[in-house]
C-alpha cells in the first residue's frame, strides 16, 4: 500500500530487459547474490545495506545474461544517488536535532506531579483552590512544593519512548524492504503476492532473531554509545525518511540511513567512533561489487 513503486523498481524491469527480468534463474541470482553478501556482513557485525546488495545482485545477474543487458544511466539516477545522498542527509538532520533538543540531566530526573500547600490567611491556614503542579527536579524538590501527587523519572520515560521509537524502524524498515524482496519473486513468477510478503516477512523476523546480535551492538554501541536522548531523535529521523523515501519509490537503505543519523546525533554529542565509521564505509564501498560478482557467477551457471 506505501511502497508499491519498490516493487517495479526491485523487478529489475527498466535496469534489464523485461524478457531478461520475467526470468526465474535471473532472481535467483539476484537474491544469491544479496543474501550471501548480507550474511557475511552479519556474521562479522557490520551493518551493510539490504538495499545496496540488492542493486549490485541486479547488476551482477543483469550482465550474466548478456553484454550491454544494465541500463547504467538508470542505475546511477534511480538506485545510487538515493543511496548515496540519503546517509548524508540524515546525518545532517542528526547533528541538528542533538543541538537544538533539550538535554537530559541526572540532577532533574523527577518529575512530580504536586497539590500546592495550604496558604495562609490571617491566623488560620485555609485551603486554596490550585491546580496541580509539575515540578521537574530531584527526589527532595517535589514535597517543598506541596503534597505529591503522582512520581514518576525523565530517564523511565525516555526509556519507553526510546523503544517505542525504536518500533517505529522496524514498521519503515518492512515497508522498504519487503516490496524490494518480494519484487524478485513476483517478476519471475515464483508465488503470488500475499504469500510472498508473508514468507519474506517471517524470513526477515526470523533472521532479526537468531543473528542480528552483532549489527545490533555496533550500531547501539560501537558508532557511539547510544543514550535515550541520542536514540530518539535518531530512530524518529530514520523512520521518517524511510518511510518518505518509500512512498515515492526511492530506493535508499534503511541501514545506511540510521547509520548517518545515528553518526551525526554521536557527533552532536562529542561521542562519535570515526575508526567504526570508517570501517562501516568500506564495507558499504564492497558491498554493490561483492553482491555483483557472486550474482554474475550464479547467473552464469544459471543461465
Amino acid at each position: 500500500m506505501i511502497a508499491n513503486g519498490l516493487v517495479k523498481q526491485f523487478s529489475g524491469k527498466g535496469l534489464v530487459p523485461d524478457d531478461v527480468a520475467n526470468l526465474p534463474s535471473f532472481a535467483l541470482a539476484v537474491a544469491a547474490g544479496a543474501a550471501t553478501t548480507v550474511m557475511i556482513a552479519t556474521r562479522v557485525g557490520l551493518p551493510i545495506s539490504t538495499t545496496h546488495a540488492l542493486v549490485g545482485g541486479l547488476v551482477g545477474a543483469g550482465f550474466a545474461s548478456g553484454t550491454g543487458a544494465v541500463d547504467i544511466s538508470q542505475l546511477g539516477k534511480a538506485f545510487f544517488l538515493p543511496l548515496l545522498l540519503s546517509p548524508v542527509i540524515s546525518a545532517l538532520f542528526g547533528l541538528i536535532a542533538y543541538k537544538v533538543l533539550p538535554k537530559y540531566r541526572a540532577e532533574t530526573d523527577c518529575v512530580c506531579v504536586v497539590e500546592s500547600a495550604p496558604a495562609a490567611n490571617g491566623a488560620a491556614l485555609t485551603k486554596t483552590m490550585a491546580m496541580p503542579e509539575v515540578v521537574i527536579g530531584s527526589e527532595k524538590d517535589c514535597p517543598v512544593h506541596g503534597e505529591v501527587i503522582a512520581r514518576t523519572t525523565v530517564s523511565g520515560a525516555l526509556d519507553k519512548v526510546h523503544i517505542m521509537s525504536a518500533a517505529t524502524i522496524c514498521f519503515a524498515r518492512s515497508v522498504n524492504d519487503t516490496p524490494k524482496l518480494a519484487a524478485l519473486l513476483l517478476a519471475a513468477n515464483l508465488g503470488s503476492p500475499n504469500l510472498s510478503l508473508i514468507a519474506i516477512a517471517g524470513a526477515m523476523a526470523l533472521g532479526g532473531i537468531i543473528l542480528s546480535r552483532r549489527v545490533a551492538e555496533t550500531m547501539s554501541q560501537k558508532i557511539t554509545a547510544l543514550t535515550p536522548q541520542q536514540g530518539v531523535p535518531a530512530n524518529i529521523i530514520t523512520a521518517i525518511l524511510v518511510l518518505a523515501a518509500s512512498k515515492f519509490g526511492l530506493p535508499v537503505s534503511t541501514t545506511h540511513v540510521a547509520v548517518g543519523a545515528i553518526s551525526g546525533v554521536g557527533a552532536g554529542a562529542g561521542t562519535l567512533s570515526f575508526a567504526t565509521v570508517r570501517t562501516i564505509l568500506l564495507s558499504w564501498v564492497g558491498t554493490l561489487p561483492l553482491a555483483a560478482a557472486i550474482a554474475y557467477v550464479i547467473g552464469s551457471v544459471a543461465g
